[in-house]
């Protein structure tokens, strides 16, 4: 009977597993640089968006996750808006080989701390006196396998390179 227990246990470390230990905000900003003029200015709004991400080994199998969302609203030349937000998780991931759990840090986890982000996003700028933001959803897998094939055309380059010269 202990003998089995055993070998369940074994068998579910061995089974990949994915899980959100704990979701907080890690830093957020809104700055309104040109407020109150910005609000008697006409003109249409031109939204730039920019994500980064950091990722910190806390423990075997278990990482530290923080996607920086930057969004920017210039009417003209003025920044009418700057809001940012540091969405982080702490992760937990085991049972997949160094591909696959570099491929989870990278497009699973993202993809679930997007929407606390984006939530957070929209509540700054509409808190900011700002018409109602939607950031559309965003595919983290097409991300990941575009960076991939980049690294990986990068590499076949470096590969290719040739010394001139006289021996």
């Amino acid at each position: 009977m202990a003998e089995e227990q055993n070998q369940e246990a074994v068998a579910q470390e061995q089974q990949p597993q994915f899980q959100l230990q704990k979701l907080y905000i890690k830093d957020v900003s809104f700055e309104l640089p040109h407020a109150p003029q910005i609000f008697q200015e006409d003109g249409q709004v031109e939204i730039k968006m920019n994500l980064a991400q950091r990722v910190e080994k806390l423990a075997d199998g278990v990482q530290e996750v923080v996607l920086t969302v930057t969004v920017t609203a210039n009417l003209g030349e003025k920044t009418a808006y700057l809001a940012e937000v540091q969405q982080a998780g702490i992760f937990a991931i085991s049972g997949l080989n160094e591909q696959s759990a570099h491929a989870a840090v990278n497009t699973l986890c993202p993809h679930t701390l997007f929407p606390y982000a984006r939530r957070a996003i929209t509540d700054l700028v509409a808190d900011g006196g700002f018409p109602p933001l939607v950031l559309q959803p965003i595919n983290f897998d097409q991300i990941y396998a575009q960076r991939m094939q980049e690294a990986q055309e990068q590499a076949s380059e470096s590969d290719d390179f040739e010394f001139q010269g006289n021996a």
